[in-house]
């Protein structure tokens, strides 16, 4: 058995192709990770992976509408959103394919 902690991870990130990980692997990441109210993440998106998020507590704003606990969002390739973090959160995130350097400011040029 293998144990550690979450808070030895970078950022939340325990599976992927970076240091430090539980699993490496370039397919997919994964992430456990907290937010307090007011945090916010300017607008993003990824040429080349998917990200599914799944709030797992709190409350978030994403492109102007509200998710909550149980709220699953599916952000696909070239799709911009925002992250506003409406009341202290818990989020798991996976992104696949997983793809280092794939996080780009501000919209897509179609």
């Amino acid at each position: 058995m293998k144990t550690t902690k979450l808070s030895k991870m970078t950022k939340g990130w325990f599976i992927g192709n970076f240091e430090p990980n539980l699993i490496k692997t370039k397919e997919v990441e994964v992430a456990v990770k907290e937010y307090h109210t007011g945090d916010y993440e300017d607008r993003h998106f990824h040429k080349v992976a998917t990200e599914i998020t799944v709030i797992m507590s709190g409350r978030v704003r994403m492109n102007g509408v509200e998710f909550c606990k149980g709220d699953i969002i599916v952000i696909e390739p070239n799709e911009a959103t925002d992250f506003e973090v409406l009341e202290d959160t818990s989020t798991t995130v996976v992104k696949y394919l997983g793809a280092e350097n794939d996080k780009y400011m501000g919209e897509p040029n179609d």
